[in-house]
């Protein structure tokens, strides 16, 4: 099959079957996270990102190809989660402004294109790294461009530029020695690897079919309900939440009275996708699970009867289960607990942080935040939800507190384009942003904060202690499937076969002469007793040392311990 000009229904088939390629392998992607902690979410990220990039060039009414690359560069830059979906929006990015005022696109204009979203992703990050996705898009690029010297046929141009993501893909062990201790590849790299592949699937006529990872029953409900707490996440009053059933259901394909279609992925997706967002469908070739929001969880049953019989069907109220949460958390009814913030003016200078748990956003509360997005480990949340905490505070000036290095390229990304003049303040960790709270100045500008602040992410050491989920060797660490693991500022110091006995003697790593206060923040997987159990050993240790403990609730790490 020979193919000199992609149009708009070319371009859009190649993004749609690129979408649904992430989706289907979004967890393998994620095994190959190189800690072997259980937030790994490359693969999710990615996924969720192009997910909303394909959403926005599904809805451009325009047939020129340029348009719809601009607006599924669009839907990347807003929906883009963590570093990995920043720099595929990056790519995209390039990729768009590089083919400019061109309706169609023949051989030359795509890889002029392509060849520009690698130099644009170069750009957008402060240090790149060889042997990540930055590598594979590179040579690809390059790929492409020596095969349009001898060919007009974009089949053979694709094929080749995948072939290279492949080859570049199995280098970065090579070129990122972290890699290969662990033994694995980079996991961005893989990403787009699948997207590339996808392309050339689409455009030559092949079957999208996956001959890689397919989730499996317990991954697909993994998936779903990452997507269901991610796209949850900043909405803190019911009347705010657009779509307000969260309904999924799971359906065996091709059985049932009502069947009269046969199951067709992009058929079957781009109808719910009109029903509402937060959209997720995850199939086999006997199961397709659904999870969307939606004001009409019945048409989605009936959609889901016209190819199979419905096996699982769960609908809840989020706007109910919202007011649930805020009388919990108030401990008054609704209506009171607004009265008081209706009449107060919002604060000039809205300060934002990132945070998971109830107990983590009191405490970020207490220090001087004026808004919490619910988020971090697992559930990065996207430029979209930033910039609408921001533009959405009442505020004339905002402060982003990431508290998650994974966070900082989709934060530099919502600063560029909110309404009101914004700064990022880069912690990396729940520690980092408490200590940066300390130097928060209500009567200084913007700038003063941000050098202020960011001066003092360094007065405190992050510790967090969770469990491996593989056995691996990294940094000459030896872990073991489940052994728990004391990581400090990033870097994985200690391991034991308990979870006291990792968080005791990470403290005794993170101590020196300068250290005078130790806080216990314990999470979902983690308990008082426990906290109380390391505070006593702290005191054998140095009995003049300041220990404080707190109810974190956060998910993913039982204790999260810093040293200042």
């Amino acid at each position: 099959m020979t193919v000199t000009k992609i149009t708009n229904l070319e371009f859009g088939k190649m993004v749609q079957a690129a979408s649904n390629r992430l989706q289907q392998n979004a967890e393998f992607i994620n095994s190959l996270n190189v800690f072997p902690v259980p937030d790994g979410d490359t693969g999710t990220n990615m996924s969720m990102s192009l997910a909303s990039g394909a959403k926005y060039e599904r809805e451009e009414t325009s047939d020129d190809v340029d348009e719809l690359a601009a607006a599924l560069a669009k839907g990347l830059l807003m929906g883009a989660r963590g570093n990995s979906g920043v720099i595929l929006s990056q790519i995209f990015r390039g990729f768009s402004k590089g083919i400019e005022g061109k309706a169609t696109l023949d051989a030359n204009d795509f890889v002029t294109g392509y060849a520009n979203g690698a130099q644009t992703a170069y750009k957008a990050v402060m240090k790149p790294t060889e042997g990540t996705i930055l590598t594979v898009v590179r040579e690809s690029a390059k790929a492409g461009r020596d095969k349009a010297d001898t060919t007009d046929d974009l089949v053979e141009i694709i094929k080749a530029i995948y072939d290279a993501s492949e080859a570049a893909l199995k280098k970065t062990p090579d070129l990122l020695p972290v890699l290969k201790e662990v033994g694995v590849v980079d996991s961005g790299g893989q990403g787009l690897v699948f997207v590339l592949k996808a392309f050339y699937e689409a455009l030559s006529g092949q079957t999208t079919a996956e001959d890689g990872h397919t989730p499996d029953n317990a991954e697909m409900d993994e998936m779903i309900n990452a997507e269901h707490h991610r796209s949850a996440q900043g909405q803190l009053d019911p009347d705010d939440i657009v779509y307000g059933y969260c309904t999924e259901i799971m359906v065996r394909i091709g059985r049932g009275k009502q069947v009269d279609k046969k199951f067709d992925y992009d058929e079957f997706y781009n109808y719910l996708a009109k029903l509402g967002d937060s959209l997720l469908v995850v199939n086999d070739d006997e199961i397709v699970k659904v999870h969307v929001h939606t004001e009409h969880p019945g048409k989605v049953l009936a959609w889901g009867q016209e190819f199979g019989d419905l096996q699982k069907v769960k609908v809840d109220n989020m706007r109910w289960q919202q007011e649930t949460i805020m009388e919990k958390d108030s401990k008054e009814p609704i209506a009171k607990a607004e009265e008081p913030v209706a009449s107060e003016e919002p604060a000039e200078t809205a300060v934002i942080a990132i945070a998971s748990g109830d107990g983590v956003a009191k405490l970020f509360k207490s220090l001087g935040v004026t808004q919490i997005i619910s988020g971090g480990q697992t559930m990065n949340p996207s430029t979209q939800d930033i910039a609408d905490a921001v533009n959405n505070s009442g505020a004339k000036k905002a402060i982003v507190l990431p508290n998650n290095g994974n966070i900082f390229m989709a934060a530099d990304q919502a600063a560029q384009v909110v309404n009101i003049p914004t700064k990022i303040v880069h912690s990396k960790t729940i520690a980092q942003g408490m200590a940066a709270m300390l130097d928060f100045n209500l009567d200084s500008s913007l700038e003063e904060n941000q050098t202020a602040m960011e001066g003092n992410l360094s007065t405190v050491k992050s510790g967090e202690v969770t469990n491996a989920i593989r056995d691996t060797t990294i940094d000459g660490v030896e872990i073991k499937k489940d052994d728990f693991m004391g990581i400090v500022d990033g870097k994985i110091e200690v391991t034991a076969d308990n979870v006291q006995d990792a968080a005791i003697e990470m403290v005794k790593k993170m101590l020196d002469d300068d250290s005078e206060i130790i806080t216990i923040i314990y999470g979902n997987d983690g308990d008082e007793k426990t906290a109380q159990a390391i505070e006593e050993a702290i005191s054998t240790i140095d009995d003049e040392l300041e220990v404080e403990i707190h109810a974190g609730n956060q998910p993913v790490y039982p204790y999260l311990i810093s040293v200042e």
